[in-house]
């Protein structure tokens, strides 16, 4: 292992950071003349643990938080980022790493930026079809921009351009290589024979997904169909709740990282649009109706969603924050969609048309790049 290149993975906090990661850390360090070894430099979420912990790899959790805007929060923020900043230099000193990938978020700016001011060859993921407010700061700072979609480029200024390289946004291979339908419901615990309705707002969960779901179905006729709800880590027990007053019959699951069991038993999935769940849905080829997150200011997750409407893989609805008008929005959609095979078919189709499921050994393909030139 002594005489591995070593590759830092900066960034975590959530699974649509570490996921992508996890993916290209595999290819970095599956068999080969070029195999590396990999260490992440996470936060100290408890997801991270979660997530990290079974691949095995090596992880240091940063004492890096978000800034929050009030004056507590960035006090907190500015000593968690100074903190940062001494552990980033040690392992820049002590570990000596070939190549640094900015996974995105808050916790891929120090060791990003510290790598590049050492002459450290970097690169940055950038899933979202917008960059967010990190990875805005570390383009200047970069090799390369690993991004998803081609619509990046309308983002960006035009001096930034030529470092962008259209990857798509990697996958874990155990979701490439998905069990078949009856082993994934058993391991669910889902009737194989039925249909499924996924609904999921990625790893935290999506609440106005949550709420409006179970107060749409209450009215919708499920012939053949079963619900695979994926209600976020601190939500299952409320959603639970939910359907049980309601007397409707679900299959709640508060988090799960065998997503590859979640997406071999899909039919149709009602979600968020995060970069991971954009890039999943279009692999594996499921048709999906798309609340994006409409909270950020810079509505990213509608920008991304809207690559896929306009390919004809999904239907994009606004969320609308409330819990009566989202299910009566939903409605009808989810009606039609139910019991209209072909326009289902037609959907999976266009979303397996734009999948990369090549992503991971892409973007492993222009680290090894970036090293190369900057050796």
């Amino acid at each position: 292992m002594a005489d591995r290149p070593l590759i830092i993975l900066a960034g975590g906090g959530t699974g649509g950071h570490l996921y992508p990661g996890v993916a290209v850390a595999q290819e970095l360090c599956a068999a080969g003349d070029r195999q590396a070894t990999v260490l992440f430099l996470c936060t100290e979420r408890e997801i991270d643990r979660v997530i990290l912990e079974p691949t095995g790899f090596e992880f240091l959790p940063q004492p890096i938080v978000p800034p929050v805007r009030s004056i507590n929060g960035l006090v907190r923020f500015w000593k968690s980022w100074r903190e940062t900043k001494d552990v980033v230099r040690k392992v820049l000193r002590d570990r000596k790493p070939f190549a640094v990938l900015g996974l995105g978020g808050y916790a891929a700016g120090m060791a990003v930026k510290q790598a590049a001011l050492k002459g450290i060859p970097t690169a940055i993921l950038n899933p979202d079809a917008i960059p967010g407010k990190a990875n805005q700061y570390l383009l200047r700072s970069v090799q390369a921009v690993c991004c998803q979609f081609d619509a990046t480029a309308q983002y960006v200024s035009r001096d930034q351009r030529s470092k962008l390289i259209t990857t798509g946004c990697p996958i874990r291979g155990d979701i490439l290589h998905r069990p078949s339908r009856e082993e994934a419901a058993a391991r669910l615990m889902v009737e194989p024979n039925l249909q499924t309705l996924l609904v999921t707002g990625a790893s935290q969960g999506a609440k106005t997904i949550n709420e409006a779901v179970p107060e749409m179905l209450k009215s919708v006729t499920l012939r053949g169909w079963q619900v695979l709800h994926l209600a976020g880590r601190d939500h299952g027990d409320a959603v639970r709740t939910e359907y049980r007053e309601l007397g409707l019959s679900a299959r709640v699951i508060d988090f799960t990282p065998a997503m590859a069991d979640v997406w071999a038993v899909a039919d149709l999935a009602i979600s968020r649009s995060g970069a991971s769940s954009c890039a999943e849905l279009t692999a594996c080829g499921v048709p999906s109706i798309l609340l994006p997150y409409p909270f950020h200011k810079d509505l990213h997750q509608k920008a991304n969603a809207r690559v896929l409407a306009d390919a004809g893989a999904a239907v994009l609805m606004d969320d609308q924050r409330d819990r009566r008008k989202n299910a009566e929005m939903l409605r009808p959609v989810v009606e039609s969609l139910l019991y209209d095979m072909p326009k289902r078919q037609a959907m999976a189709a266009a979303a397996l048309k734009l999948g990369r499921p090549n992503a991971a050994a892409a973007v492993a393909a222009k680290i090894t790049q970036i090293i190369d030139a900057g050796r």
